[in-house]
């Protein structure tokens, strides 16, 4: 008979165990009334038959690759492994990825009975004297006694999840786990971003000092040439000192452009976790033929690769089931506890079969007065939740931007480029006409450092938009979560 309740007990709470009070999980719109995100394409399509439209949905788990093998340059193959084995700020998000993991695995452990030994309020072990004026075990009062207790006990401890309680923490701290994977792989994705922009920077910096140093090179000869020219009285003084004050503009630029790329190779010291002192990136200036061609389907297709929506969304999860954690503290919370073990007031007998005790019930605690606490609890609950909805829905509007903004800077960066190369080519001409009436006497210097000036504009004008190119390509990449292709690339 004395069963009967314990069975009741065990019914009573396999029928209550799917009593959750929390809401359930659903991914909200990106605006109210939308069931999904609306789509994108490409503004700087000409032909906007060729674009394939996609909404985007998370799906961050899918493989990346080493998508800055687009770029086939070995050397930045070799900084992106470099940064992505020391960069620190990589370290630190994998640690906070492994201490969300520590807290997903203890909040599952409250599923769980727990088991405790020892820890009886005066120790395994204690020596009692009584008060004279009290009776021990049938002895008259106004005798003192001391007595030895040696106890071995066991504790058992469950809470049953009846309102939900345990299952909304554990699915909190299960997102909050799954939301810091995805802070990790935004956190690689951005530094590889980062070293790839920094290093074609300082490339296209590199081409810029080249172009200055030829050109600085090339005014010296003409200056000495104008200067031959005046002591033959062919020229004046004037054309000496424009040659010159050519000469010297020229100069004046040159440590301009030495001082930024400075800067950047401390820039990508810093990301590879090197000190700047000793790490060196070799001069190397170059103007690349082929840039990477992005095709019209890529941005619907890609865009689910964005860690940062996943994160976000994942947050919505882990603050949906907080809302249940808040809920729940307003029922019942009924433990089952149990104790046993072993008492005796001799060490000799302590584990003697007769000396074993045990007793088990349950305790029920009912919230029936807290001050508000659990109200107020609830609304911030719900605050926060409006929270990471309002952020979601903002970071997936601000992918939508950065892939609109990343494609107009890849196509009309492209535009320029190429007209920027005629222009060259027309100045260079320019320049040569100007030379050949400059030495038959037919114009005066000035004409001609006017070409050569605008040749140079033009080159250097060439060597940044390489470089901005190169870098537009990487920010579609960054705002698409990944590069394209079968390995992400």
């Amino acid at each position: 008979m004395k069963k009967v309740p314990f069975i009741i007990l065990g019914l009573l709470t396999a029928i209550l165990a799917g009593c959750a009070v929390g809401p359930e999980y659903h991914r909200p719109p990106v605006q109210t009334g939308q069931a999904a995100p609306a789509p994108f394409a490409d503004p700087a399509r000409t032909n906007q038959n060729e674009v394939v439209w996609k909404i985007a949905a998370p799906a961050a788990d899918q493989p990346r690759g080493e998508w800055w093998g687009l770029f086939q340059d070995g050397e930045l193959n070799a900084l992106e492994s470099l940064a992505a084995t020391n960069n620190q700020n990589l370290a630190a998000a994998a640690a906070r990825f492994e201490q969300a993991r520590g807290l997903a695995a203890a909040a599952r452990a409250a599923y769980y009975p727990t088991l405790t030994a020892g820890g009886t309020p005066n120790g395994d072990f204690s020596r009692t004297r009584t008060s004279s004026g009290a009776p021990l075990n049938g002895h008259a009062a106004g005798n003192s006694y001391t007595y030895d207790n040696f106890t071995a006990p066991l504790y058992l401890g469950w809470e049953p999840d009846l309102w939900g309680r345990v299952r909304y923490q554990s699915a909190a701290a299960g997102a909050q786990f799954a939301a810091a994977g995805d802070d990790l792989a935004s956190a690689r994705l951005d530094l590889a971003a980062e070293t790839a922009a920094d290093y074609f920077t300082l490339r296209a910096l590199d081409n810029q000092r080249s172009v200055l140093v030829d050109t600085i090179a090339t005014y010296r000869r003409a200056l000495e040439l104008v200067q031959n020219r005046r002591r033959g009285g062919v020229v004046t003084d004037l054309d000496v000192a424009q040659a010159a004050t050519q000469l010297h503009a020229a100069e004046a630029q040159l440590p301009a452009v030495e001082l930024q790329r400075a800067q950047l190779q401390d820039a990508l010291a810093l990301l590879c976790g090197e000190p700047p002192m000793n790490f060196v990136v070799a001069t190397n200036a170059f103007i690349p033929s082929v840039f990477p061609v992005v095709p019209a389907s890529l941005p619907g297709e890609l865009l689910e690769h964005r860690p940062d929506i996943a994160a976000a969304e994942r947050r919505i999860a882990a603050a949906n089931a907080s809302v249940g954690v808040a809920k729940s503290a307003f029922f019942p919370t009924v433990r089952i506890n149990g104790l046993a073990g072993f008492q005796s007031v001799d060490a000799s007998s302590w584990f003697d079969w007769p000396n074993r005790f045990w007793s088990v019930g349950p305790s029920v605690t009912l919230p029936l007065f807290t001050g508000g606490l659990n109200r107020a609890n609830l609304a911030t609950a719900r605050a926060a939740y409006d929270e990471t909805v309002a952020n979601y829905r903002q970071t997936v509007l601000t992918a939508f931007t950065e892939v609109q903004d990343a494609l107009y800077a890849e196509h009309l960066l492209a535009e320029q480029w190429t007209a920027e190369n005629a222009a060259l080519q027309s100045s260079q001409q320019a320049l040569a006409i100007a030379n050949n009436r400059y030495h038959f006497g037919l114009d005066i210097y000035l004409d001609v450092a006017t070409a050569q000036t605008d040749t140079l504009t033009h080159q250097r004008a060439i060597a940044q938009l390489s470089g901005e190119r190169l870098v537009a390509t990487i920010n579609l990449v960054k705002a698409l979560g990944s590069g394209w292709g079968a390995a992400g690339q």
